[in-house]
């Protein structure tokens, strides 16, 4: 027979690809360019505008810095004008005396002996950056404005003794400093913010470069591997490294792969096992049908009634794997309205009696009721029907049954325990699996179609219920069912 249609991925005939050029495959990915990319763009673009802003911050901060300076310099220098005019009492003495002009700058600038400092602070205490008028306005000591428009530009201070002003103190606004020492601390400022502002690109790049390769690395084992899946070959696994979402998406693949190829198993195997059991009866039909054609066994109602049950045994069959397709699709018909799940096991139990004594088997109950779910009536009936089956089929006789139903808090608990041969604790998992029986034979004699206990697991489930196997203490097979309860208050609701 051939292999089933793959129902989930499509099998794509896409051209194999040679070890050789799989070695020369670039590690960036698509994704792997765009985060680049994106990374990149982003730092420089961060970059530029601090590059901006703080050259901004720096040029207008440090005039700031530069007219308080200079205002409170020549304040000083005003200081000292007034008390050098109350001593002497002119200002002859710098007319005739340049290097003194020089000499009381320095004095009322930098008091002490230590030498001026070097750079900026020097050059604002230039005392060619101060022009002396007296009284009348008239010049007494600085150099001339260089032109026209430095001198509007000039700031003056009076210069007051006793009250009365003896002359005018002029400076250089910072402008005007700026100017003349070609700005630079600001142009020293802005190449060192220039050149961070590069490595800053360079590291983006390294980094962007470094992330986008390891990622398309990551993202391309991840494609290669979705391509092999596509292609049927499930066996295909990712490495799974470190708890990122990477790998957790790693893993998430793993077990899709592992779902699928689990899934091809199952419905390869699902496949064989149906046609396994068609063929059983349709092979008796047809032989005993070729056996009346040729005159070997006569026509009679006997014959008649073997062929009737063999086809019984077919419509049964069907009837399960119809169930089974329903349940599967979600489309089980269950008429689910308030009943007492007591009632209905006790009844069914009850007419059960003749058939468990005729297979040897004692039957011992406690059941606490009454017990109020959700459920239908027909379909629990079909439930207890399976497990009856399955406990007849399975249990040696003399042997025992021993069903128990209690309350656990929310829940009604249900426990259907048999007598030996057990199962063991490795086969339990398997044994709501469709086909399956833990002898692994196909012959009817020691069981049905293998489908009860799948169809029991699926009307379990159609209840919200749990069906879980164990090891009996009776020395056979436990089912543990748990449904839950329906609330006083529910059911006085439903009533109403």
């Amino acid at each position: 027979m051939p292999a089933p249609r793959d129902g989930i991925l499509r099998r794509c005939s896409l051209p194999e690809e040679s070890p050789r050029m799989r070695s020369f495959r670039p590690s960036f990915s698509r994704l792997g360019i765009k985060l680049f990319v994106i990374i990149l763009v982003v730092n420089v673009a961060i970059a530029g505008l601090v590059f901006i802003a703080v050259s901004r911050s720096l040029d207008q901060g440090f005039i700031e810095y530069l007219d308080r300076t200079q205002t409170r310099r020549a304040e000083t220098l005003a200081e000292g004008l007034a008390d050098e005019w109350s001593r002497r009492g002119d200002w002859q003495w710098l007319r005739q005396s340049p290097r003194a002009w020089h000499h009381l700058v320095r004095h009322q600038l930098w008091p002490g002996d230590a030498p001026p400092p070097e750079g900026i602070e020097r050059r604002l205490g230039d005392p060619r950056d101060f022009v002396l008028h007296d009284a009348r306005g008239l010049p007494v000591i600085g150099l001339p404005p260089d032109n026209d428009r430095d001198a509007a530009e000039l700031r003056w201070l009076p210069i007051i003794n006793n009250g009365e002003q003896v002359g005018t103190l002029g400076y250089r606004p910072p402008q005007q400093l700026m100017a003349r020492m070609d700005r630079i601390f600001l142009s020293q400022q802005r190449r060192n913010l220039a050149i961070i502002v590069a490595a800053l690109g360079l590291a983006s790049l390294l980094l962007a470069g470094g992330l986008s390769w390891w990622l398309g690395r990551r993202t391309g084992g991840m494609t290669l591997a979705t391509r092999r899946l596509t292609e049927g070959d499930y066996s295909t696994r990712l490495t799974e490294r470190g708890g990122d979402e990477l790998s957790h998406l790693a893993h998430d693949f793993n077990v899709l792969a592992a779902t699928l190829e689990a899934s091809r198993e199952a419905r390869s195997r699902w496949v064989s096992d149906i046609a396994h059991e068609l063929r059983t009866p349709l092979a008796v039909l047809r032989g005993e049908i070729e056996a009346m054609q040729d005159g070997v066994r006569p026509l009679n109602l006997d014959s008649l009634g073997s062929l009737a049950q063999e086809v019984g045994q077919l419509e049964r069959l069907v009837s399960d794997l119809r169930l089974l397709s329903q349940s599967d699709a979600g489309a089980l018909e269950v008429q689910l309205a308030p009943l007492d799940l007591a009632d209905s096991l006790a009844s069914r139990l009850g007419e059960a009696e003749g058939w468990l004594a005729d297979e040897d088997i004692s039957l011992d109950t406690d059941i606490d009721g009454p017990a109020w779910i959700r459920g239908d009536t027909q379909r629990l009936r079909q439930l207890w029907t399976n497990l009856l089956d399955n406990t007849c089929a399975y249990t040696s006789s003399p042997g025992r049954l021993r069903v128990t139903l209690a309350r656990q808090d929310e829940s009604w608990q249900l426990c259907w325990e048999d007598s030996s041969p057990g199962v063991s604790e490795a086969e339990l998992p398997r044994l709501t699996e469709r086909l399956y029986r833990v002898e692994g034979s196909r012959s009817r004699a020691s069981g049905g179609s293998g489908l009860g206990l799948s169809i029991a697991m699926a009307l379990a489930r159609a209840h919200g219920a749990e069906m879980i196997p164990s090891v009996s203490a009776l020395g056979g097979l436990c089912w543990t069912l748990t449904f839950p309860a329906i609330t006083d208050h529910q059911l006085r609701g439903t009533d109403t």
